[in-house]
């Protein structure tokens, strides 16, 4: 299937049904009074989080949805029945962003979240509400309130801990095969990966994580040159990225001027993603001769001035391959703890903070001897 990362739909909630005025007509109760119901509410229209889907191809060919009205009141204390809600599957990483002012509607970032698009308008009072002492014969009633309508844009941000970031023909789609069951396209011309493709990298039998493929970036891809453009914000959401390099282009382009160009449309697109941790990978040292291979590796850190960890591997042979996944896992389960702590002293926090501020004079907690 063709990955979909990007849809506009228009979502149409329901109207609410119309309150009545009407009077009770009974034998032996001529005048029994005001019985006009109320109507029904317009259904909603909710997103949902789905990690059985994939893409939002769905949405590229279904574009409305419009939830049905609310029934109107009727006589004889009869409310109108409510519209039943439309929920709307998405992937998990679906940004949900309105069309016309640009707000963020919802970011869908959990298996099963819930969150209210277009809300159903309320049903009208009929005149049953309008009865009292001095209005004993009330021929008020309130029309329906009309259901919410948006303009929405999709955005899919796949969720992923690690990214590849490179050249076409970096050899990042052998990489990921080599380590995680996703099995992209490969070919000896560029830009062969059209799309972001997802492996699961397993360390252990209960160790993994997650790893993102984007199409190979080149220069002026943040000003929409080339492909990888359209898929890097599939890379915001990652812990890690890998900046993966071709040390023996087979055009003999420098390998340096190439990563600065990566490193320059990184910053330019994105500050954020320009400050994400980032790994250096020097990829398809099985083609450089073996004498070479340590020359020609320092040579490129020392001009291109990198000061962070680097890895020497060969995607085609898999050698590296295991040494690299290995210092991922660990470094991503050093960051979950962090974050774990984080969270929990965030949360001691709160909880200092909420009984600083209880009243020492308060009745409630009040101490008794």
């Amino acid at each position: 299937m063709k990955f979909i990362d990007e849809a506009k739909i228009e979502v149409i909630a329901g109207d609410g049904g119309n309150g009545v005025a009407s009077f009770c007509r009974e034998k032996f109760r001529p005048f029994g009074g005001p019985d006009g119901g109320d109507g029904g509410k317009g259904g909603s229209i909710w997103a949902v989080a789905d990690r059985n889907i994939n893409t939002l191809v769905d949405f590229r060919y279904s574009k409305i949805h419009k939830a049905k009205n609310g029934e109107n009141g009727r006589g004889s204390d009869c409310y109108g029945k409510g519209a039943d809600d439309i929920f709307l599957r998405m992937p998990v990483g679906t940004l949900v962003i309105d069309q016309n002012d640009g707000e963020l509607v919802a970011d869908l970032t959990e298996h099963g979240q819930k969150v209210l698009l277009a809300q159903g308008g309320e049903g009208g009072w009929g005149n049953i509400h309008f009865k009292s002492s001095t209005n004993r014969a009330p021929r008020q009633k309130t029309e329906g309130k009309e259901g919410q309508r948006r303009e929405l844009r999709l955005e899919l941000k796949v969720l992923a801990d690690v990214g590849l970031l490179g050249m076409p023909n970096a050899g990042k789609s052998t990489f990921i095969t080599a380590v995680s069951n996703a099995r992209p396209k490969i070919a000896d011309y560029p830009f062969t990966t059209l799309h972001p493709n997802l492996g699961v990298v397993r360390v252990s039998h209960e160790q993994s994580f997650v790893i993102a493929d984007i199409p190979g970036l080149i220069e002026g891809a943040s000003d929409g040159a080339g492909l990888g453009h359209q898929f890097l914000r599939h890379l915001q959401r990652t812990r890690l990225l890998l900046h993966i390099v071709d040390l023996a282009p087979f055009d003999n382009v420098d390998p340096v001027k190439e990563a600065k160009a990566i490193v320059k449309e990184l910053k330019k697109y994105d500050e954020s993603l320009f400050d994400k941790p980032r790994w250096l990978v020097l990829n398809k040292l099985d083609v450089v001769p073996e004498d070479e291979c340590a020359k020609r590796v320092k040579d490129f850190v020392k001009r291109f001035g990198w000061k962070g960890p680097v890895f020497e591997i060969s995607a085609l042979t898999r050698d590296g391959c295991n040494d690299l996944i290995v210092e991922i896992y660990d470094y991503l389960a050093q960051q979950r703890q962090i974050e774990q702590r984080s969270e929990e002293t965030q949360q001691i926090a709160e909880e200092v903070r909420a009984i600083d501020s209880i009243d020492a004079d308060d009745p409630r907690f009040k101490v008794i001897d």
